[in-house]
């Protein structure tokens, strides 16, 4: 199957959150599978050409924008660990620029910007004779590359044969534009855009609306989002779109590399460790509160660690932890190490947290990919009480790693973490629903009160660790997908 992979992020080029995990492990296996796969994203100023060997084609392909053409300079590199070909479009007007989206309320020109990424696609797959089985479109950034499908490319013989697939990570940001501006980038007439038309939301142009009224199949990234945001306020006003799409809305659970996550082999930690030596966690814990600043008297196994690699957001359960940890922490029944960065308030928190407890609290702001494993790898606990969670990919890596997960359980979160039963001795984690500070406070204790005490603390890590979460199952899941929505164009 030749598959067409359009997205605004492409992890390791450029990444702010989940997105570009997927959109950088899925291609590689797709491939694996025998599928031909080609990604197509934006040249942003901040990738670093060198160090991932891309080059400048010979290949300035023409875009038609609105009532006119624009051109863009096309450049090619490989996937890391793959044969997948990735396509880099570069315009100085749009991504000669610091950061993917800009910080905050975003860049001004982000829809020219989208739009044009999503339009000049269908054109690098001309210029490179790829005729897509499937163009896969992610998040509202891409996605009217659905309509442009069934629009403006609808009698093109090159695209004849060609289904759209749109994947939903996040209906949190949905891409309202000015309709005027929009339509016209998109080269449509304005007459096409009316109240209740399937562009239309609010009055505004919608670009999450668009992709999902277009496409021939609608994916999210775990079953329950994809009834959440159908049926409760997680569709942030589309419930009604996704409902008339119902029969066509999928939910596929992400997955994770586990060549890349694999304590047995990981080259970032400590110790490498597997379910049969689960006592080398000890050695990565000591070694991960030494690294993060702690002193030799604190660097002990006498309380558990809770760690925590986040965007530091509202998303991300902020208000209840501001108001569940300190409890905890003066009562000294834990010990806190996060890894983040995001809102101010939140990185202010959590720098006075650090100060105010200092034998218990270190904050590391910004990403670090090596810190983030040995945070896995380091920790007893990892803590998730996220306000709402399309997928989640973090706890995923925690239950690879034997670090048992404290989620909210709903989204992917839901899908993946299992309450620990000491009955059955069955489960991997501990849950909570209520979005509270008492209800996270109480699932902290219930928590830790498994801590060495056996044969639970053992009980629960094994299970953790031997859940399958592998992004293969993840492609498979996909290929049937794109062939159910191939049938819909045939």
């Amino acid at each position: 199957m030749n598959i067409l992979l359009v997205a605004a992020e492409v992890s390791p080029y450029a990444k702010v959150g989940g997105l570009a995990d997927m959109a950088g492990t899925l291609p590689r296996a797709w491939s694996v599978l025998g599928n031909d796969v080609r990604i197509v994203l934006p040249l942003y100023g901040n990738i670093d050409k060198a160090q991932f060997g891309i080059t400048k084609l010979d290949l300035l392909v023409s875009v038609p924008f609105g009532s006119w053409t624009e051109y863009a300079e096309v450049w090619h590199g490989i996937l890391p660990d793959s044969e997948v070909d990735v396509y880099f479009v570069r315009s100085s007007d749009y991504y000669d620029r610091p950061g993917i989206y800009g910080y905050h309320d975003g860049f001004e020109d982000n829809d020219r910007r989208f739009m044009f990424l999503s339009r000049a696609a269908f054109e690098v797959a001309r210029a490179l004779d790829f005729k897509p089985d499937v163009i896969h479109a992610h998040d509202y950034h891409t996605a009217v590359c659905m309509p442009l499908l069934k629009v403006q490319y609808i009698h093109d013989p090159f695209f004849a044969s060609t289904a759209g697939v749109f994947t939903i990570h996040n209906m949190a940001f949905q891409g309202f534009f000015d309709p005027l501006r929009a339509m016209e980038f998109c080269g449509l007439p304005p007459s096409d855009f009316y109240s209740g038309c399937w562009y239309e939301h609010d009055g505004c142009f919608n670009a999450m609306k668009s992709g999902i009224m277009f496409a021939d199949k609608v994916t999210t990234v775990s079953p329950t989002y994809a009834q959440e945001i159908r049926w409760t306020p997680e569709g942030k006003g589309l419930q009604g779109a996704l409902q008339s799409r119902s029969a066509d809305v999928i939910g596929v659970l992400n997955g994770i590399n586990t060549s890349e996550w694999d304590p047995a082999t990981d080259q970032h930690i400590t110790a490498t460790y597997t379910p049969a030596t689960l006592e080398s966690k000890t050695d990565n814990k000591r070694s991960l509160l030494r690294e993060v600043g702690f002193a030799d008297d604190d660097v002990s196994d006498d309380l558990p660690v809770v760690g925590m690699v986040t965007r530091l957001t509202e998303q991300k359960g902020l208000s209840i932890l501001q108001h569940a940890l300190p409890q905890h922490l003066r009562e000294g029944s834990l010990r806190l190490v996060v890894l983040g960065s995001g809102e101010h308030h939140a990185e202010n928190f959590l720098r006075d947290l650090e100060h105010e407890y200092h034998h218990h609290v270190r904050f590391v702001r910004g990403y670090n990919e090596p810190l983030s494993h040995r945070i896995q790898a380091g920790s007893d606990y990892y803590l998730m009480p996220s306000l709402f969670e399309p997928c989640g990919l973090t706890q995923m890596f925690a239950l690879r790693y034997g670090t048992v997960p404290i989620v909210r359980g709903i989204g992917g979160l839901g899908d993946t973490v299992e309450e620990y039963d000491p009955i059955t001795v069955l489960g991997t984690g501990v849950r909570f629903y209520d979005y509270s500070a008492d209800e996270l406070s109480r699932a902290l204790w219930r928590a830790l009160r498994l801590y060495k005490q056996e044969p639970h603390w053992t009980h629960i890590r094994r299970n953790a660790m031997n859940v399958d979460n592998s992004i293969v199952h993840t492609a498979e899941r996909y290929l049937e997908v794109f062939s159910w929505a191939q049938e819909k164009v045939r």
